[in-house]
């Protein structure tokens, strides 16, 4: 893996573990301190910050593996370091970190560290460096969790920083083609990018204390961390540590990384005043619950709430209005808008008139059906059957309707012998009404079927 690819991984690691934390982080609600903090009232309520301190041993070698520049033999050395944190949630908080060692490292080996950019060969080297990095702490394991207090923690960080160093080494001695070289001295001028990423336990000894046990891997962006100049390898050293770690503010407010969200929440549910807040909820719920079920009551199903119906107690199936009262058609004689027959004789093709959303053929109707199915089945004719209905309903339902209607003529002419194959069926619904709609007279003459050659 290159330094690019390395850089990118990083990258998404250190932007992974603040999403993590940004979803995890409570907002403060409350300004008060108190002594019997609630899982949601806000981390106000704990103590957050926390001052660590720490020693441990740098080196070049990486427990994950990778290149280490040449040199292949590392001398234990001291390191130190001191944190300051933010515990902005129980599982997550923002660090910054100082740290400052030394890194030692020969070639034990055939063969000497040669420098890319001069040719100068080398045997060992000795770095000095000083880091500060702003890194993101996530607890992905907690021990314990079901008593009150957790006592262990597991927890993976990443970050970015800078870091200063100055190098020392040794020169190799003369060989065949390569003369002797004199110790040499490299130092930065200026801070280089690092990022930091790391993973640990903790251990809870105190309400104010915790030791603190961990490893990070440091990634340099630069080639010369050793004073060796080693393009394509990307510089690096790794960082075990040991240290102590202080709560700082009042000893009444827990730490927030060690309070148990569990337990807390068991506490808040059992909270006498809790439980009588829910218990009033819920009768207000009920209240509503039953006042909706007033309103939407309808004792004679015709469709009107019993505190709109204004006619109770309609019989079922009645057709009503939006008061609740029946709706009472007036009587008409359709007999007297019926084509009259020729010369005393039912008339072929002539509409066929239906009573009010009904698609039942009258008996009236028979005497035209049957003079044209005569001229049907001596003509071999075809015919198109065309429904029509009022404009009473909906369109969707008054267009069904004429179907229906022009159905019923060509169920009747088929059973008296004409060829199915002979008869078309359209449905026209409301549309291309014959007469008005806006009155009685008028919709009982576009209730029809017609018949079109």
């Amino acid at each position: 893996m290159n330094y690019s690819t390395l850089k990118k991984t990083v990258a998404l690691s250190l932007v992974s573990l603040m999403a993590v934390g940004a979803a995890n982080a409570q907002t403060s609600s409350s300004s008060a301190t108190t002594t019997t903090p609630k899982v949601f009232g806000g981390s106000q309520q704990y103590n957050t910050w926390n001052l660590g301190v720490n020693v441990g041993l740098p080196s070049l070698l990486l427990a994950t593996g990778g290149s280490n520049a040449g040199f292949n033999h590392w001398t234990p050395t001291l390191g130190w370091g001191v944190t300051l944190r933010d515990q902005l949630a129980h599982s997550f908080g923002v660090e910054l970190s100082y740290y400052g060692g030394k890194v030692n490292g020969s070639r034990t080996n055939a063969g000497n560290v040669v420098d890319v950019t001069n040719g100068h060969a080398f045997t060992a080297f000795s770095t000095n460096y000083t880091q500060v990095a702003l890194s993101g702490v996530v607890n992905v394991v907690t021990v314990d969790w079901l008593k009150r207090k957790n006592a262990v923690n597991v927890f993976v960080s990443a970050g970015l920083g800078g870091i200063w160093w100055s190098a020392n080494m040794t020169g190799a001695a003369a060989t065949a083609g390569n003369p002797p070289q004199s110790n040499e001295h490299w130092k930065t001028s200026s801070p280089t990018v690092v990022v930091p990423i790391g993973a640990g336990v903790k251990f809870r000894a105190t309400d104010q204390i915790a030791i603190n046990l961990g490893y990070n891997e440091n990634f340099i962006d630069d080639y010369s961390f050793t004073g060796v100049h080693r393009y394509p390898s990307a510089s690096h050293y790794a960082y075990g540590y040991a240290g102590l770690e202080f709560t700082l503010g009042s000893k009444s407010r827990p730490n927030l990384e060690w309070v148990n969200p569990v337990a807390l929440m068991y506490d808040e549910l059992y909270d006498e005043a809790l439980r009588q807040e829910v218990a009033a909820l819920k009768t207000r719920v009920g209240n509503v619950e039953n006042a909706v079920n007033d309103l939407k009551k309808d004792s004679d199903g015709d469709g009107v709430a019993d505190q709109f119906d204004k006619c109770p107690n309609t019989p079922a199936g009645s057709v009503v209005d939006g008061s609740g009262c029946v709706i009472k058609f007036p009587q008409i004689d359709t007999s007297l808008f019926m084509r009259k027959p020729v010369a005393g004789a039912a008339a072929a093709y002539s509409n066929i008139q239906f009573e009010f959303d009904s698609s039942v053929l009258r008996t009236s109707a028979y005497p035209v059906l049957d003079a044209t199915s005569a001229d049907l089945r001596s003509s071999g004719a075809s015919v198109e059957l065309d429904g029509f209905a009022s404009s009473e309903g909906t369109a969707a339902h008054n267009l069904a309707l004429s179907r229906d209607r022009a159905n019923s003529v060509k169920t009747y002419l088929v059973n008296s012998g004409v060829d199915a194959k002979k008869l078309k069926v359209k449905a026209y619904g409301e549309t291309r009404p014959i007469a008005t709609n806006d009155t009685e007279e008028g919709r009982v003459l576009n209730r029809r079927v017609e018949f079109k050659k």
